[in-house]
């Protein structure tokens, strides 16, 4: 069977990019930047006063000139008044103004006394130079410079720079349509009656909840029975209408696993079916005839849920252009010991230790059917197949649950 590496290598040497599009900025929180934000003008864009004061020539202070006499008021928002020729004169400023023409530096007010027009300066001379309390313009960015790039996923804080450069739209991938699957005769309906041999949905909610929480809100939920004419109709219309498929259950080797056999008969070619690890053993992977992944989870839920963010969600950023994250390796706060010749992919508590590294406590569930016992976790561990035994302090790289 494959690695867990060689499984996500397959999957994103064979998934597409999702398209682009055209996205105004007040809706484009958490989409992906598909083409750079520059600069359109300088920033700033003005030589920009950052202390409510005056407005004077520098050399005025450093040639011991201590009386001045206010020309004018320069408000933030108004155009640059020009500061008369005399050593003597001065302009009021405001924080954010424009520096008016012919100053250099600026007196704030706490370094001066004021008789009606004429303004004393109180401070050090030393502590004056051309550019004091003035942000000058393009000290941030020039024109044409890149602010943000190509590959990010924005926050308020790209979305501020976008609209100071004066984006109203960005160019953004595509947010796909997901179907989310659950499979099975045993589920029923969170509310409805439950038999004793009967469980919950919970998957579903599972996988849409951490699907959304990643930025992808167009979920759709799904339930198939173990009935193969109702597999064959509604797999149909699902593959046909969503971009992204995620089923869990149905995927084993069982005699009511109709799954594998049924996506092959609708033209899903398998790229992979199966993958040394636990949980999560029975993964499959394919594309469809049109080019859209399908996933197919094991049903147990820790299983389902520890695939989703180890294949599922890196995929969907691989496909949205997402710059890659580098996994944060983390060291195990306590030994561990697997035996399989599996893959353990291990759900853990991150503290902080006495060196301020980042300690992963081990915290698995009781079977892979617990989803309970992963409250209060925050990820899970990568810990490979060729070793049995993890001592303390062994690092291993930590995927994070949405």
């Amino acid at each position: 069977m494959l690695t867990p590496a060689e499984a996500e290598k397959l999957i994103l040497e064979n998934i597409a990019p999702l398209p682009r599009e055209d996205c105004p900025l007040a809706a484009a929180h958490r989409r992906t930047l598909r083409a750079d934000i520059r600069a359109d003008r300088d920033l700033p864009p003005f030589h920009r006063v950052t202390m409510d004061g005056f407005a004077l020539r520098a050399v005025s202070i450093s040639s011991g000139v201590t009386t001045f006499r206010v020309e004018a008021v320069q408000a933030a928002g108004m155009r640059a008044f020009k500061l008369g020729p005399a050593d003597e004169a001065c302009i009021e400023v405001m924080t954010g103004a424009v520096l008016p023409e012919g100053a250099d530096c600026v007196l704030p007010y706490e370094e001066t006394a004021r008789e009606g027009a004429i303004v004393t300066f109180t401070g050090e001379a030393s502590e004056y130079s051309p550019g004091h309390a003035v942000h000058l313009r393009g000290s941030d960015h020039r024109a044409g410079d890149v602010m943000v790039r190509s590959g990010t996923r924005l926050t308020g804080r790209e979305i501020a720079v976008a609209a100071a450069c004066g984006c109203g739209s960005l160019t953004v991938s595509q947010l796909p349509k997901i179907a989310v699957v659950a499979t099975g005769d045993e589920l029923v309906e969170v509310e409805a009656p439950v038999a004793p041999h009967q469980i919950r949905r919970s998957n579903d909610y599972a996988l849409r909840a951490a699907l959304m929480s990643a930025g992808y809100p167009n979920v759709a939920r799904f339930h198939l029975r173990d009935v193969r004419h109702e597999i064959e109709h509604l797999l149909w219309h699902i593959v046909a209408e969503y971009d992204v498929v995620v089923i869990s259950g149905g995927v084993s080797k069982g005699k009511f696993d109709y799954l594998p056999a049924e996506l092959d008969r609708q033209g899903v070619r398998k790229i992979f079916h199966g993958v040394a690890q636990r949980p999560g053993k029975p993964f499959w992977f394919g594309m469809s005839a049109r080019k859209s992944p399908v996933f197919a989870l094991p049903g147990n839920p820790v299983s389902a849920y520890t695939c989703l963010h180890r294949y599922v969600l890196p995929a969907l950023r691989h496909a949205g252009g997402l710059t890659p994250v580098p996994l944060r390796p983390v060291a195990l706060a306590a030994p561990v010991v697997f035996k399989p010749k599996l893959a353990c992919l291990l759900p853990v508590r991150l503290s902080v230790g006495m060196h301020a590294e980042t300690l992963a406590t081990p915290d698995p569930s009781n079977t892979s059917g617990d989803f309970a016992g992963l409250v209060g976790t925050d990820g899970f561990v990568e810990l490979p197949a060729d070793q049995t035994e993890f001592p303390t302090g062994t690092l291993a790289p930590f995927f994070p649950w949405t």
